[in-house]
Formats: structure tokens, sequence, C-alpha cells
């Protein structure tokens, strides 16, 4: 699962250019499941068809990662950019980059005024990204506009590694985690319902592959696959962030302090009595932070049954997120003794 990991890390896909994921996810699926389709929008949707008088369920593990997007381009051919995703700028200085151009990905640093000549005012205050450039070695617009243009995304260039303890790090990993789930749960699940394993798009700016996929499919009952904060670390109060890494996948009970999803009854004791009757460890969590494609899911149609199950993860939405393998396994057999049980 290593190898897989590293692939849908390093692999690049901003919201709304999620095509070198979605192949991926196609390469490792075709000839083991019933259909694999694209829709109008980009969702990969993978069909494994069950007893047509039983349940029907969804597992969406959102494609995109947090990046960049080429905004202006100065005379002397260095690059400002838009933020594309939640990203707080302080982890954006001194960042290698990649810029996907016409004639394919241009090496590129982010930089900014030097410490050395900032007035001490500056030096205490977090550079705005907007005081930041990308650059590609360009000497001039005219010579940065042969390798891009407008509009072209960009992403960050951090190779994956494999640390102790199966640990790992690399970017992307919020939310390529959730997609190395879907995988190996759809290589492997045996249920008598039909189950539809959705590749989202643009979670990251709105969860809006997931409220049209879900229109399109109106499964009786669904699962968001994501990744959550873990708090094991220094800075972090552990009744902020109670998720360890190391003990299990985290059912979340409610997010956004119940503005994003406040899980289905059915689904929670589902879910529990699977991970106690099969010596699961898991954690629990009320999140008063971000949410997931859960939140455009139930509220789709008539309103679909919905649940979360997150990996924890250090980090997150940085390019040097932490995690562990057997968090994922673990992730991964829930799911799959949750589906026998359907």
């Amino acid at each position: 699962m290593f190898d897989l990991m590293r692939r849908l890390s390093e692999a690049n896909g901003i919201s709304g250019f999620e095509d070198e994921i979605r192949e991926i996810i196609k390469d490792e699926l075709n000839g083991q499941v019933d259909n694999i389709e694209e829709d109008n929008l980009g969702n990969l949707i993978i069909t494994r068809e069950g007893d047509p008088e039983a349940l029907s369920i969804m597992l969406a593990a959102h494609m995109d990662e947090i990046g960049l997007m080429v905004r202006y381009i100065d005379k002397k051919g260095f690059i400002k950019f838009s933020k594309i995703g939640g990203i707080n700028d302080q982890m954006l200085l001194n960042q290698p980059v990649e810029i996907h151009g016409k004639k394919g990905p241009i090496a590129g640093v982010i930089g900014s005024k030097p410490p050395h000549r900032m007035k001490p005012k500056e030096r205490k205050k977090i550079t705005s990204y907007e005081k930041m450039f990308i650059d590609i070695g360009a000497a001039s617009k005219e010579d940065a506009e042969k390798l891009i243009r407008i509009g072209d995304p960009i992403t960050f260039k951090v190779p994956f590694k494999e640390l102790p303890n199966s640990l790992f790090t690399g970017k992307a990993l919020d939310n390529r985690i959730g997609c190395l789930i879907l995988i190996e749960v759809l290589k492997a699940a045996e249920s008598k319902a039909t189950i539809y394993g959705v590749g989202t798009v643009q979670e990251e700016v709105g969860l809006k592959g997931a409220r049209t996929s879900a229109f399109k499919l109106n499964p009786d009952m669904a699962l968001a696959l994501d990744v959550t904060i873990a708090g094991d670390h220094p800075g972090m109060e552990e009744e902020d962030a109670p998720a360890k890494l190391g003990h299990g996948p985290a059912i979340i009970l409610t997010d956004a302090s119940g503005k994003g999803i406040i899980i289905h009854k059915r689904i929670r004791d589902w879910l529990l009595s699977t991970a106690k009757e099969e010596d699961i460890p898991i954690q629990l969590e009320v999140s008063e932070g971000g949410t997931t494609d859960a939140t455009a899911i139930h509220l789709t149609r008539a309103g679909i049954p919905a649940g979360v199950v997150s990996v924890p993860t250090r980090y997150i939405h940085t390019p040097v997120s932490v995690a562990s393998m057997d968090d994922i396994k673990n992730c991964v057999k829930l799911i799959l003794k949750a589906l026998e049980r359907l």
C-alpha cells in the first residue's frame, strides 16, 4: 500500500484539475468492478453491483488537493498567484512548486522580501501571500509566457517519504489517503449492497463534486472517506484535537459544530457495532472545525443518511502532512466489515 500511497501523494491535482488522480484510480480498478464512468463535472463513479433488492451506498473520497493558480505575470517574469483551497500564508514561504504549463511542469520557488531587508515591525508579522511571488528563472514577462499562462494550476513539489513506526509524510494527504482507502475497499468489498465509489472533484472549494454526484446516484446511504486533525504533537491541547496517530480511524460524530454534518443515528450505530464486534480500534470525534463531502451529500434530494470515517493526520493542509499506514489499514478493515453487514 505504500507504493500506491506514494503515487497518489506525488500525483498533482488541485481543485478542477484532478486528471492525474482520476487516471490512477481507473488504472487500479480496471477489470475489478462492474462499471467506471466520469460525469459532466469530472467525478469518477465506480460501481460494484449488488442485489437489486438490497441497499445502495455511496463511498466518497475527494481527489483534489489545495494549491495555487497563476494570476499575474510581471514585466520581469515573476508570477503572482491566487490560493485555491484553505491555505495558511505562513506555510507558503520558500516552498518549491511546479506550475503545470502548456509545455509541461515548470519548476519554481515561492519568494518574498528577505528578512535582512525587513523593518523590525515587518519581521514580527506573517508575510501575506499577496507579497509573495514565484520565481521560475524567467528573464522577462515574454520569457515566462513562453512556458506558462494565466490560470495555470500550481502544486507543491514535495517527495513522499516513509518514516519509522509505519508513518509516512507527503503532500496532498488530504485527501489522497481517502482515495487509497476507496481503491482498497472497492478491490475487496463483499456485500449484497450496490456500492458506488466516487472520486469527487472540487471538495476543497465548496464540496461541489459530492453535491452533483450524490444527486445523480441518489444512494440509500453514504460515507465520506477523509482525514482529520491529529493533535498528538507539541503546540496542541488534547481537548482541542484528541485524535492520535496509530489509534485507529476516527468516526466523526459531528463537524463544524453541527453546521456541517451530524452523523445519522443508524450510520453511527452501524459503524460502532461493527468496530466493537470485529475488535477494530477506532476513535470518536466531535469537531468544531471544517467539514467534508458528507455535508453536501446528506442534504441532497430528500436527504441521504451519511457519516464520515477519517484517518488522523498531522499538519493537514501543508505539503508535509504525516499519517499512519496502520490507521489506513484499520479504516479499510472497518469499512469492509461494515459493508458485509448491509
